[in-house]
């Protein structure tokens, strides 16, 4: 008999994320280190600490149990504290989740993301954002993100 992995079950996130990039102030990009949040991770920090609903019902809107909920917030509140205290960019991407209502899975929608790691699933970004002020415009197929200058704010553009 062999251990079988449970399935990595889907979390409803019913707010899809204004800003997807944060980063310190003054300091280049390509000095920082990373921390990705997967948006599901962001939904249980904005259900518990913005809307204030206990975890029970938190995790309920999401569809996952209320451990699972637990871990997730943890592993992100985690995640912002070492971003905050140690100086690194966070970027909000990735994740297992649906947005309900929308027919849309996946990371802003595009489709199945499993959400394990950097980059897994995901083909080809659909927008491009600046991490300094948040601008975004869609991405154009053949044109890299980072060769764009952001019109707001002369930064250079990265993809979602």
């Amino acid at each position: 008999m062999h251990n079988m992995a449970r399935p990595f079950k889907c979390r409803y996130v019913w707010n899809n994320p204004n800003f997807y990039y944060f980063k310190p102030r003054a300091v280049p990009l390509a000095g920082l280190k990373e921390v990705i949040l997967t948006v599901d991770e962001a939904e249980t920090l904005r259900l518990k600490d913005l809307e204030k609903l206990e975890q029970t019902q938190a995790a309920d809107k999401m569809g996952i149990h209320q451990s699972t909920f637990q871990r997730t917030l943890t592993r992100a509140r985690e995640k912002i504290s070492d971003a905050i205290i140690n100086g690194k960019a966070i970027k909000i991407h990735g994740g297992n989740y649906k947005m309900p209502g929308l027919d849309r899975t996946g990371p802003l929608g595009q489709g199945p993301f499993t959400g394990r790691g950097r980059g897994q699933g995901f083909n080809q970004p659909v927008k491009c954002i600046c991490p300094s002020c948040g601008y975004q415009e869609a991405k154009k197929p053949g044109v890299p993100c980072s060769t764009i200058v952001c019109p707001k704010c002369n930064s250079r553009m990265i993809s979602s």
